[in-house]
């Protein structure tokens, strides 16, 4: 489209979130929140999802050790050389007739054990009748992102919501400072995000949930999908970045609000789990992708000579993506963290030390820009709109005076960037914008915690 139509899209809705979000910083996660195993016990169950346009969907969802069912289901973080077990129950309505069983994409050696019957072999997995129970058994033989399913009817199954995130550690992973991905040094991360892509037709969840599951065959709607909720990690925005676990979304504990310092590597665990190819656009710099489906791009171990930077990472359906994503403000043309013609601008670039790409060890700060001032005549207070993320300041950790009742979702004084599905369509609630596949980035100053 044209850019400044973009553009001018964009800012408009970087002022709608400020008038609808209710953001708490602390309740970002700087590692991916889950269940650790090696053991794992999972039962599918029917419950509810709520959207931020009122709706409430009927979906089926894998809920963790007896609790409700989530959606997407709980992520499951294990270590690479483990013996793990997943058991599986099935306890959707019996009025649906439904088998349930897990497909574990990345894996090999899996083998299936009936624990409770009635159970039955599947074409892809033996499969739990209802109130059955399948145990699944092997060894992580590879670290990496993964994505898990019911490999029963998963054209209706995974629409329902029977799937979820696998993370498994590489060897050492306890040990490793900083923490890698991979064993592969290129993968060290200071942070790390999971981005869940997925979507959803609810109109096939109100048949199913009224007519049955033969109404939905009969509909002609599974192989015809018509989507219209788009979610990062089972949320749709604003509710993408309220806390993680809030009472009002107990189906739905995961939110998505990735922060990070300048210079820090933000791993990006991004998973493709609905029908549709989603492309994720991360404003505010390229990310560097290492590795596709848990294989890390490189042609001898440890090289990562394969991996390349984009600026919107094209998530296609069943496919994980692994990418590293770094904020310097380099050559932004103008100093981020003060403006030199203000007597309390005091900091000194490289006093402390540059690295080898001319950041301050201490602040960050690209020293090739240090000093120098905004390139343009900002405009006075009154000639401006406030959002609730504008700190006062153009500078990074700087806060300045605001109107009464605007601000107050930047305490630090951070920069945001908005991260969202280039599909236009994806960024609304079943039409209503702005909303869907969509969260913010917040750059902080460093001595920030992120927690």
């Amino acid at each position: 489209m044209p850019r400044s139509y973009f553009e001018t899209g964009c800012r408009t809705l970087m002022l709608a979130l400020a008038g609808v979000l209710v953001l708490a910083t602390g309740a970002a996660r700087a590692e991916i929140p889950g269940i650790s195993g090696p053991a794992f016990s999972l039962t599918a169950k029917a419950d509810r999802i709520s959207t931020p346009d009122g709706n409430s969907i009927y979906f089926w969802g894998f809920a963790a050790d007896g609790g409700r069912a989530q959606y997407p289901g709980p992520s499951l973080l294990i270590n690479e050389g483990e013996l793990v077990t997943i058991s599986v129950t099935n306890a959707l309505p019996a009025s649906f007739g439904q088998r349930v069983s897990l497909a574990l994409t990345g894996q090999t050696g899996v083998t299936a054990t009936c624990t409770v019957a009635p159970c039955v072999q599947g074409a892809i997995a033996m499969e739990a009748g209802v109130g059955g129970t399948v145990t699944y058994t092997f060894t992580a033989s590879r670290a990496g992102t993964f994505l898990y399913n019911s490999a029963s009817r998963p054209d209706l199954q995974v629409e329902m919501g029977l799937t979820g995130a696998m993370i498994v550690r590489p060897a050492g992973f306890a040990a490793m400072t900083p923490k890698q991905a991979y064993t592969a040094a290129g993968s060290a991360y200071d942070q790390e995000y999971l981005f869940f892509l997925s979507d959803m037709d609810s109109t096939l969840h109100d048949i199913v949930e009224t007519q049955g599951v033969e109404a939905a065959d009969q509909s002609g709607r599974l192989a015809n999908f018509w989507s219209n909720y788009w979610f990062i990690n089972g949320r749709n925005a604003p509710d993408t970045m309220a806390d993680a676990g809030i009472t009002r979304l107990p189906t739905q504990p995961y939110n998505s609000l990735p922060r990070t310092h300048p210079g820090d590597r933000l791993l990006m665990r991004v998973v493709g789990a609905g029908h549709q190819m989603h492309p994720f656009h991360h404003h505010g710099n390229h990310a560097r992708v290492i590795a596709v489906d848990g294989a890390l791009l490189e042609t001898s171990p440890g090289a990562l000579d394969l991996s390349h930077e984009v600026f919107t990472i094209t998530s296609m359906p069943g496919q994980t993506v692994d990418a590293i994503f770094r904020w310097t403000g380099k050559d932004i043309g103008w100093d981020v963290y003060g403006d030199p013609t203000d007597p309390l601008y005091a900091h000194s670039c490289g006093t402390t030390g540059v690295d080898g790409e001319g950041l301050d060890l201490v602040t960050r700060e690209y020293c090739g820009d240090h000093g120098k001032p905004i390139p343009v005549t900002l405009p006075d207070n009154f000639s401006l709109t406030f959002g609730g993320f504008w700190s006062g300041s153009p500078f990074l950790g700087s806060l300045s005076l605001l109107p009464p009742g605007q601000g107050g979702l930047n305490p630090n004084a951070g920069f945001t960037y908005m991260w969202h599905s280039h599909n236009e369509k994806e960024i609304t609630n079943f039409d209503v914008f702005p909303g869907g596949m969509m969260t913010m980035l917040i750059v902080e100053p460093m001595g920030v915690p992120i927690p």
